[in-house]
């Protein structure tokens, strides 16, 4: 049970002050001690309320005067969360940013405090003050941004999380990009509209984030918003490799992060590559194992090869050939055949004129007969839980379990 004081105003004018006493269920009972018309005999039930509420209640002697002889608390003049900050402190140097930028101060109450509470710089100063660090005035701030803006100090963060990742002569990297968005009616040649999965029109910037096989973000570039996300990455990653004399750098990326161009670009610069690819079709491997186990379900995690040879087209502009490997997941197939059911209802509505037809992939049109396209379900359904992999190079050590584990964590990164 929980007690607290209120007030309330009567019908007469009056401010009555009570004692609520309520549960978890809901249920309260209310105590009513009183009721005034002036400022002073308000405050003298409040504090006879919280002295009924403080009876048979020990008292922990700090030593401290009371702040008034009617059981008023004492005043809390200021606050710290002093473990929070210290951790975050400790992290911050742990990972080497502590020596970026000659230990600047403000670079690193900015990044903790968006840390607390994602925010604009100018916010951010009110997340220092409610977590008790003194913040730096906002002029400051202004004035330390362009030092702090500079590419050498993006530069030597980069370096940073490249030490502490630990990267040897042969790096897995994992790349992949965002959008950041701003409020204006008009371009400025960075913040430019661009390609949107939201279908926004806002003018926007194009982020790059480039990540070892954990995660651990490595580098990260913005690039104008108009500027087509296949052109980010040869970038990115040649400027990282350089800057840390890396030999053999295999890059993980979704399949539309690599067109033909950049896959012939990657071989020329001495990358091998690793991404996600779409599955037009049940892949044989996964066919033949469901003819040799018939009934049986796909056992989690398991893995199929298929080797895919270059047709003489994609050898004579430089693709090389391929291996794909398809990996099986049942918490996949249970989201995947959970929306087909969803989506099959919703066509049979519309077949049976239950409801509009919209955009349904398994509506089939045959001029004005509406009918559920069965063989796009079943070949749906076939594909429900699995996802696959295309390599170019030799797989690192773990094999086909090693790749299908390194392309969800982009995402999770990104």
């Amino acid at each position: 049970m929980v007690a607290y004081v209120r007030t309330v105003k009567t019908s007469s004018g009056a401010t009555a002050v009570q004692i609520v006493w309520s549960t978890r269920r809901g249920s309260r009972q209310i105590e009513h001690l009183g009721s005034a018309h002036h400022d002073g005999e308000v405050e003298a039930l409040k504090a006879a309320a919280r002295q009924r509420l403080a009876e048979g209640q020990g008292a922990l002697d700090l030593g401290l005067n009371p702040v008034g002889v009617d059981g008023e608390p004492l005043e809390i003049v200021a606050s710290k969360s002093s473990h929070l900050w210290e951790a975050m402190c400790r992290a911050y140097q742990v990972l080497g940013f502590d020596t970026v930028a000659g230990g600047d101060e403000v670079l690193r109450d900015l990044v903790l405090a968006r840390i607390i509470e994602p925010t604009s710089k100018a916010d951010s100063l009110r997340v220092l003050c409610e977590t008790g660090i003194e913040p730096v005035d906002y002029r400051t701030v202004t004035r330390r941004l362009p030092i702090i803006a500079k590419p050498a100090v993006r530069q030597a963060l980069s370096a940073a999380c490249a030490a502490r990742a630990g990267l040897g002569p042969a790096s897995l990297v994992l790349y992949d990009i965002s959008t950041l968005y701003f409020e204006t009616d008009a371009g400025d040649g960075f913040r430019e509209p661009g390609f949107s999965k939201e279908r926004r029109l806002e003018a926007q910037i194009t982020i790059g984030l480039l990540t070892d096989a954990t995660g651990f973000p490595l580098a990260v570039e913005a690039f104008e918003g108009n500027k087509a996300e296949t052109a980010t990455m040869l970038p990115v990653i040649n400027a990282f490799k350089t800057a840390h004399n890396l030999t053999d750098v295999t890059v993980v990326a979704d399949a539309g992060m690599i067109s033909e161009a950049n896959q012939i670009a990657l071989q020329a610069s001495g990358l091998s590559f690793i991404l996600g690819t779409k599955i037009p079709y049940v892949p044989d491997a996964v066919t033949r194992w469901r003819q040799k186990h018939p009934g049986e379900d796909i056992p989690d995690g398991q893995v199929f090869t298929q080797p895919w040879p270059a047709t003489t087209g994609e050898k004579a502009r430089g693709i090389p050939d391929r291996v794909i490997y398809y990996q099986y997941r049942h918490d996949r197939a249970r989201r995947a055949l959970g929306g087909i059911d969803q989506q099959i209802a919703k066509a049979e509505r519309a077949v049976d004129g239950h409801a509009p037809v919209k955009r349904n992939r398994f509506i089939k049109l045959t001029g004005a007969t509406k009918s559920v396209n069965g063989d796009l379900e079943a070949k749906a359904r076939g594909l429900a839980g699995l996802k696959g992999y295309a390599d170019v190079e030799v797989m690192p050590t773990g094999g086909g379990s090693c790749l299908v584990g390194a392309v969800p964590r982009l995402d999770s990164s990104a």
